[in-house]
C-alpha cells in the first residue's frame, strides 16, 4: 500500500504553491487550505509584491496566489513584474469586492493574472467547504495552463501566418440581429480586444457570459467599457437589447433571450458548473433568432457552450470559434472546432473584422429590403 501511494506520487508530483498575502492570519489560513489537499504543496510564502518576486525566482512555483493590496509592491504590479521577467499561471485572491478592489482586479487580469476568486469564508461558516473547494479546484486548474512571457501584452498572432480574413459573402446573414459571446478563462482581455476594434455605429447587440468570480460582474462590465470605448453593462431581468450595446451575464442567474429580444434571468441552478452558462445562453439565441444571429466561443476551460455553438450553426447563424494559437486555454473553442460547431476558427482581431464585415452586409440588405418593399 505503501509502495503503491509512493509510486503515484512519482507519477504525480503535487502541485507547487507560492502563498501572496500581507496578512499573517489570512496567509496561515490559505496555507492550512492547501494543506488540507494532498496533491497541493505549499513552498513558501510572501508577504509584499518584492517578496514574491524572489521567491518565484528561487523556488519556481507552478502557481502563485496574489494579493492585491501589499505594501511595497502590490499585487497588479507584482503580477506585470512576474509575468515579465518569471512567466507563471496566477489566482488573485481577494476578499469581499469593492470598487476599488473591482479596477485592481481588472488591471491583474490586464497584466497577466489568469483567474479572480474570492478568498474562502472562515471555518464554522456554512459555505466554508464549498468555497475552499472552489480555491483548491481553481489552484489546480490553472496549474495546467501554460503561460507565456507577457503574454497578457503580446500581439495576437493570426492563424495559418497571416491568413485573410475569408472574403465576404453576401448570403452569409440577411439581417444580424443579436451576437452571443461565450468565454471563460483569458477571456476579460480578448473580449476588449474584440470590442475596442468595432465600428462605432455597430447595430447589433452582443450578449456576453463570461465566466468570473462571484461580485465582480459590475466592475468586470465599467472596466471592459472603459478599456473599449463600447457601451457596456450587467443584463437585467426583462431589459429589450439595444443595438450597439453590449450586455454582461450577472452572476447567479442563467441568462436568456427571447423571440421580441428581450433578457430573461432564471435562477435554474448551474450547467456544465457554470451560473451563467454559454450554454443555456447560445440554446435561447438559437431558438429565438436562428440565421439572425452570430454565435462566438472564446478561450475557456471545459466545453461550456460547445455543442451548443453546433445548434446556433445548425439553425442558420455564423459562429466563430478562437483558435489554439491566440487562446490561453483553447478547451472551449476547441471542443467546438471538433464538434465542427464553427463556421469560422479566427484570432480575435480577426472574428472583430469579419463581425464588421457581416455587419455591413446585414445593413446593406436591410437598406435593399427596405427600399424593395416601398418601390413595391
Amino acid at each position: 500500500m505503501v509502495d503503491s501511494m509512493a509510486d503515484n506520487a512519482k507519477r504525480h508530483p503535487p502541485i507547487k504553491v507560492l502563498v501572496v498575502e500581507d496578512s499573517p492570519s489570512v496567509r496561515e489560513f490559505l496555507v492550512y487550505l492547501f494543506a488540507s489537499d494532498q496533491e497541493i504543496q505549499v513552498i513558501g510564502t510572501a508577504c509584499n509584491g518584492e517578496e514574491a518576486l524572489a521567491a518565484v525566482k528561487d523556488k519556481k512555483p507552478d502557481v502563485i496566489t496574489m494579493d492585491l493590496h501589499m505594501p511595497k509592491m502590490d499585487g497588479c504590479t507584482a503580477t506585470r513584474a512576474i509575468m515579465e521577467s518569471f512567466p507563471t499561471p496566477i489566482v488573485v485572491v481577494t476578499g469581499s469586492p469593492s470598487s476599488d478592489t473591482m479596477a485592481t482586479t481588472t488591471n491583474a487580469l490586464e497584466a497577466g493574472a489568469l483567474a479572480v476568486i474570492k478568498r474562502p469564508v472562515g471555518i464554522g461558516h456554512p459555505d466554508h467547504a464549498a468555497t475552499a473547494r472552489e480555491l483548491i479546484q481553481t489552484v489546480k486548474l490553472m496549474s495546467e495552463v501554460k503561460v507565456v512571457k507577457r503574454w497578457a501584452q503580446r500581439k495576437t498572432p493570426v492563424a495559418g501566418g497571416n491568413k485573410p480574413v475569408p472574403p465576404e459573402h453576401a448570403t452569409l446573414v440577411r439581417d444580424m440581429r443579436l451576437v452571443a459571446i461565450g468565454s471563460s478563462t483569458g477571456g476579460p482581455l480578448v473580449l476588449q480586444q474584440i470590442l475596442s476594434k468595432l465600428p462605432k455605429n455597430f447595430h447589433a447587440p452582443i450578449i456576453v457570459v463570461q465566466h468570473i468570480a462571484q461580485g465582480f460582474t459590475e466592475g468586470f462590465a465599467q472596466w471592459l467599457q472603459e478599456s473599449s470605448g463600447f457601451p457596456v453593462s450587467v443584463a437585467a431581468d426583462g431589459e429589450l437589447l439595444q443595438p450597439g450595446h453590449a450586455y454582461v451575464a450577472p452572476n447567479g442567474f442563467q441568462t436568456t433571450v427571447d423571440i421580441y429580444g428581450r433578457i430573461a434571468l432564471h435562477n435554474s441552478g448551474p450547467e456544465n458548473g457554470h451560473q451563467p452558462s454559454v450554454s443555456c445562453l447560445f440554446r435561447s439565441v438559437a431558438a429565438a433568432f436562428g440565421p439572425g444571429a452570430v454565435g462566438i466561443l472564446l478561450t475557456g476551460m471545459g466545453k461550456d457552450g460547445a455543442a451548443e455553438l453546433g445548434l446556433m450553426k445548425s439553425r442558420g447563424a455564423v459562429t466563430f470559434a478562437q483558435d489554439k494559437e491566440s487562446a490561453l486555454v483553447h478547451g472551449m473553442p476547441g471542443e467546438a472546432i471538433a464538434l465542427g460547431a464553427a463556421s469560422y476558427v479566427l484570432p480575435p482581431d480577426k472574428i472583430a473584422e469579419m463581425l464588421t464585415n457581416l455587419a455591413n452586409q446585414a445593413g446593406q440588405w436591410r437598406i435593399s429590403h427596405e427600399t424593395h418593399n416601398e418601390q413595391a
